[in-house]
């Protein structure tokens, strides 16, 4: 006979939480290495600034910003305002390991920039705010899809220090790349589902047991 696998307990922090912060350090070093290449060489004519990498909706060429957008940034500011959101949730969303991190990473990169390049507004989106609302969303959410008490309050201290961030999803604030940030939280919540549907896949799976006398 078989008996069901035991549903594991998610993790609130990460298993090792020094390395994460160092991991998370790391990354957000490397954003600021990109800015300070981009500020220290500065392009004759706006269209071969480090910045026109970013994404250019329905144009063919502005394709391949889905892949850059989210390590550019419209200077200092732009980028310090993004870097402390981006080591906190970074760091928690690390507490289900790395291969969770990289997964839901990738899933919400490619659907907030898929999104943004169908029906951004003119001109370029950098940034990584839509990852940023990606990481928020998965945040709140998968406590609820995993059953987890303990990350649910997590997501409730989210909520309260953060969760006023989620009104960027709506138009209106110009200079504002809305479009990211509705799509950054649509892959958040996609990455949710896709790691609860993993979750469970693996929980009714069997494992061999011990015959009945």
């Amino acid at each position: 006979m078989t008996r069901p696998m035991e549903r594991p307990r998610p993790r609130v922090l990460p298993a090792n939480p020094l390395r994460a912060a160092f991991g998370m350090l790391v990354c957000i070093a490397v954003l600021f290495g990109i800015e300070f290449y981009d500020a220290a060489t500065p392009a004759p004519n706006p269209a071969m600034d480090l910045d026109a990498n970013g994404i250019l909706p329905r144009t063919v060429d502005g394709l391949d910003g889905i892949l850059w957008a989210p390590m550019l940034h419209f200077g200092w500011q732009h980028l310090i305002s993004n870097s402390l959101p981006l080591f906190v949730l970074g760091w928690l969303l690390l507490a289900g390991g790395i291969r969770q991190f990289i997964g839901v990473t990738a899933v919400v990169w490619i659907v907030a920039g898929l999104g943004t390049w169908l029906i951004g507004a003119s001109g370029y989106h950098v940034g990584a705010s839509g990852v940023i609302f990606g990481w928020m969303v998965f945040l709140l959410l998968r406590g609820f899809a995993q059953r987890s008490i303990a990350q649910i309050l997590v997501a409730v201290v989210l909520f309260f220090y953060w969760g006023g961030m989620l009104w960027g999803v709506l138009p209106g604030q110009p200079g504002i790349s809305w479009e990211g940030h509705l799509f950054g939280a649509v892959g958040g919540a996609m990455a949710t589902w896709l790691v609860a549907r993993s979750t469970r896949r693996r929980v009714s799976g069997a494992e061999p047991g011990t015959l009945a006398g």
